[in-house]
């Protein structure tokens, strides 16, 4: 435990002392892998992962600029939204956002990205890594009209990992129990939280509101 507080923005640096430098170093607190876990990897896309990515309306998009910056990004549509075009190659349709396109100038700068496919309901999950880039093309956009219409432009993926996900997390976060939910007003909205960090003195959270609920009716444009 730290007794004495470090100066702002730099508690990072004073934990940095006990940091694990080693992958041995790991290994001395955790045990080994047991065999399952070890052979659940496998390197395509077989016909069990294809019938979940089939039910999947949401899917984690991880992905690092050239410096090893990291990001996530959900993207969800309809079940099955995400093409599997052969036992080793996904398409991602791109769809409305805020047009940052964070993920997608990951992916062209370094061309790899990992996956984690979600079933609302379900503790079954996939993770699938991979080479990735982005694409144009006018014939394969126009198959991926899952999300409403062809896409601007699509992540393809060629798979080199996919192996389903312990579903613990799940269990533990209680993600499916809405009993175990907090209320709506114990926690900031999307709106508070885009005007607590504009931090823009001649915004409102009306306005905010407003905008979020004009891009909503309009995701698809």
């Amino acid at each position: 435990m730290i007794t004495e507080p470090a100066a702002p923005g730099r508690l990072f640096d004073a934990l940095q002392s006990s940091a694990v430098r080693e992958v041995s170093e790991l290994r001395e607190v955790y045990e080994q892998p047991g065999d399952h876990a070890r052979r659940k990897q496998v390197d395509r896309i077989h016909d069990v992962a294809r019938q979940l990515i089939g039910c999947s309306s949401l899917v984690m998009v991880a992905s690092a600029d050239g410096e090893g910056r990291c990001d996530v990004s959900p993207r969800g549509g309809p079940a099955g939204f995400v093409a599997v075009l052969d036992d080793r190659t996904l398409a991602i349709p791109d769809a409305t956002g805020n047009k940052r396109l964070d993920s997608l100038q990951n992916v062209v700068t370094t061309g790899r990205v990992g996956l984690l496919f979600v079933v609302p309901g379900r503790d079954t999950t996939l993770r699938v890594n991979g080479r990735a880039c982005v694409t144009t093309d006018e014939r394969l956009l126009a198959q991926l009209t899952a999300v409403g219409k062809p896409p601007r432009s699509a992540i393809v993926v060629e798979v080199e990992e996919v192996y389903g996900h312990c579903p613990k997390a799940f269990l533990r976060g209680s993600a499916w129990k809405p009993e175990q939910w907090l209320g709506k007003d114990a926690q900031p909205t999307s709106a508070q939280v885009t005007l607590s960090h504009l931090r823009d003195p001649e915004l409102t959270l009306h306005q905010i509101e407003q905008a979020e609920r004009e891009s909503l009716r309009y995701r698809y444009e």
